[in-house]
């Protein structure tokens, strides 16, 4: 028997979720939502990530061995996720910045959710191409893309890949929310900011993606909500929420 819990705003849960991100990078959890996954944690939730890749193409002008880079990322991203409280992680192998939104991939997002079975799936914002001053990254809106997809009709269809379910015996499971982060949509505002500072703390344990720790405190430090202060901060993380249940 499940136990209730409170009821938090603007969620309107009730009940334990079991929510999978799904997500391109290694650190893009905890850049794109990492307060509100501390937060859905904390407050008794489950959250499992599934990376589509490992990040073996995460330099800048340097280079790297990407078989190296990607077995240290992996070992970041479990670091961070474990200060997050995120129960499990699943890469999927996918070759960094060449990840396309094919059937294959579908068909690989479509089982994994049939095998966690999440009611809330959490990835990025397919239709997202450009920020304020940036280009979002192809692989970001290539894994939003493959999720949506996933999510409607292939993972609730039983005769969307009939193998999945014919030959690994993966019934078909629908899931009530999918939230989109990185997005110029946005509908839900979620205030996090008791969980700010560990999604810095997360972020901290990306060493290879960033350069200089105490100018990444004080960027994600200088994120406040508009009509908060310094001294009296506010700190807030924004998806589009698609309600199927």
């Amino acid at each position: 028997m499940t136990t209730p819990l409170t009821i938090l705003q603007p969620e309107g849960w009730e009940t334990p979720q079991t929510i999978l991100c799904i997500l391109a990078h290694p650190d893009d959890p905890e850049f794109f939502c990492g307060a509100t996954l501390a937060r859905w944690t904390a407050a008794g939730h489950t959250v499992h990530y599934c990376l589509l890749t490992r990040g073996d193409k995460g330099v800048r002008e340097q280079t790297a061995d990407p078989v190296e880079l990607a077995r240290t990322r992996e070992g970041e991203q479990r670091a961070a996720a474990d200060e997050l409280g995120v129960s499990r992680i699943l890469f999927l192998d996918y070759e960094d910045g060449y990840l396309v939104a094919d059937l294959a991939a579908r068909r690989a997002v479509a089982r994994v959710i049939r095998l966690f079975r999440p009611t809330i799936v959490l990835s990025s914002d397919p239709t997202q191409l450009f920020g304020e001053n940036n280009i979002n990254h192809p692989d970001h809106r290539a894994a939003g893309q493959i999720v949506v997809d996933a999510v409607f009709p292939a993972s609730g269809n039983p005769l969307y890949f009939p193998e999945l379910l014919n030959d690994e015996h993966l019934d078909p499971h629908s899931v009530n929310e999918v939230w989109l982060a990185v997005t110029g949509q946005p509908n839900t505002t979620i205030d996090v900011t008791p969980t700010w500072e560990k999604k810095i703390r997360a972020l901290h344990h990306h060493v290879t993606q960033i350069g200089d720790m105490a100018a990444l405190d004080e960027r994600m430090r200088s994120r406040r909500a508009p009509e908060s202060t310094p001294e009296n901060p506010k700190y807030e993380e924004k998806f589009r929420r698609i309600k199927f249940r």
